[in-house]
């Protein structure tokens, strides 16, 4: 388990940081820019959007059928299918697939579920040497790091930090051409693929009626890993099932168009089960493990089901006000941005992440640019609910305490004449707490949590009501 961590605490490190700073608006700033210029040249694009999430719903709504269909498909292949209720599970899965087969040296491609159920961690403990072979999850792994977007793992380390890792971890020169920095990953790789003995993927998207399984990649390490040892396995949580392979266009579109503005990613592998007889590549054994993990309890709330559309783009991270300021590691789980704001408390509890929900402006971009139409703010919404809830039944006279608040405020706001009473007493009692900025700048007790981070604009002399009689002579 990851330790305890403080968002705000995280926050503010992230804030103070200006590499990272610079590293965010420019990376994210160039994916933008890359996905707007697709969106603009396709005359379709919010029709696709609509037809992706009636997919993805229907899919989610009836995901044992499917995922029934997908294990059927995918044996008839020639392939084997696990079931995993948790990461524990899911990990021993992969140790015994390992172990009944020798396995010593395994190379993995760029896998979140992989992060998520800390399988590195579990399989090194057992004595087998892992090598993450995405350049950014590469580069994370010999720092002793982890990742801070999903499509970008190694966005918060500068040229000057990897040139100094390589030459510390390798007996290089520090070098400032990021070419040279790439062909030395390329050399030290290569050979690892070569002697791996497993491989180790993340899946896309799993279609069940044909049970082919899609890995999008720019780099060729992911294809690399997936045919060249003598074992594939590739791990899913089972979100990323969709029904039909004629679908796969679509979903590749969407996904491709809002992670890098690619209108096709360098490499897309569709693999359905190990080397047949009379192919000359591919595993001789294909395993793919079925991951819940938290997953259908997700699936069981009506309010935050649609968590499980995620295609995991990044899109939504790339546009959010407060990623672009405090980073991925902020979030302190496997996810970040607005998508790790509302699955790291589903999957790992909202007790361990109450912050989450509330990192969020609620402005609705996300929103916006999800290519599957996750309402963003409405399951932010519903989980700020939950953690409220949590606290009232931890803190009654807490709880007590803001509903009576709540309720004063409402009662107030039913009245004009005592709302506009209290906005004139309001109008006086402020002054001493105006800064030369003609904003309110600090407030005493526990209001100051409000003024500690901005300025709150005065209450005015005259309310909107006065002034709209005024000027209409009512």
């Amino acid at each position: 388990m990851l330790s305890k961590y403080s968002f705000e605490e995280e926050s503010n490190k992230a804030l103070n940081n200006k590499n990272l700073q610079e590293a965010l608006i420019n990376t994210t700033n160039r994916f933008r820019s890359a996905r707007n210029k697709i969106v603009s040249d396709s005359d379709n694009w919010e029709e696709l959007r609509q037809v992706a999430r009636s997919i993805k719903e229907h899919t989610i709504n009836n995901l044992h059928n499917y995922l029934q269909l997908l294990e059927n498909n995918i044996i008839s292949a020639g392939g084997h299918v696990h079931w995993a209720r948790d990461s524990e599970e899911a990990c021993e899965i992969i140790r015994q697939i390992a172990q009944k087969n020798s396995v010593k040296k395994i190379v993995k491609s760029k896998s979140m579920a992989t992060e998520e159920i800390h399988l590195n961690k579990s399989l090194e403990s057992h004595g087998y040497s892992v090598v993450e072979t995405d350049l950014g999850e590469y580069i994370l792994q010999l720092s002793g790091d982890r990742p801070s977007h999903i499509i970008a793992p190694a966005i918060h380390k500068t040229k000057a930090d990897i040139s100094k890792l390589f030459s510390q971890k390798f007996n290089v020169p520090e070098y400032d051409d990021p070419q040279e920095l790439t062909s030395i990953a390329r050399e030290k790789l290569r050979s690892e693929f070569l002697s791996a003995d497993m491989g180790i993927s993340g899946v896309n998207f799993a279609a069940a009626d044909t049970g082919t399984i899609a890995i999008v990649e720019n780099e060729g390490n992911a294809r690399l890993t997936t045919t060249l040892p003598k074992i594939h396995i590739a791990l899913m949580g089972i979100e990323k099932i969709i029904p039909k392979f004629d679908q796969m266009g679509l979903f590749l579109k969407l996904l491709i168009g809002s992670a890098t503005g690619q209108k096709i990613s360098t490499y897309v592998s569709l693999i359905t089960g190990p080397r047949k007889k009379g192919e000359t590549d591919g595993p001789k054994e294909f395993h793919l493990v079925l991951l819940d993990n938290g997953r259908s309890k997700i699936m069981s709330n009506p309010n935050t089901r649609e968590s499980l559309y995620c295609i995991r783009c990044g899109a939504c991270l790339n546009i959010c006000p407060v990623y672009r300021k405090v980073g991925g590691h902020a979030y302190g789980g496997t996810y970040s941005g607005p998508i790790g704001a509302i699955i790291n408390p589903q999957l790992e509890g909202i007790d361990k992440h109450p912050e989450l929900p509330f990192a969020s402006s609620l402005c609705g971009a996300c929103k916006d640019v999800c290519p599957v139409k996750i309402d963003f703010p409405k399951v932010l919404l519903d989980l700020r609910r939950q953690v409220i809830e949590n606290k009232s039944k931890e803190n009654s006279r807490a709880g007590l305490i803001e509903k009576l608040s709540f309720k004063v405020w409402k009662g107030i706001n039913k009245h004009p004449k005592l709302l506009q009473l209290l906005n004139s007493i309001g109008y006086y009692m402020q002054k001493p707490f105006i800064g030369n900025n003609n904003k309110i700048t600090s407030l005493p007790f526990i209001f100051s949590r409000w003024t500690k981070t901005r300025d709150l604009a005065p209450i005015p002399k005259k309310s909107f009501r006065q002034i709209w009689k005024e000027r209409n002579n009512v």
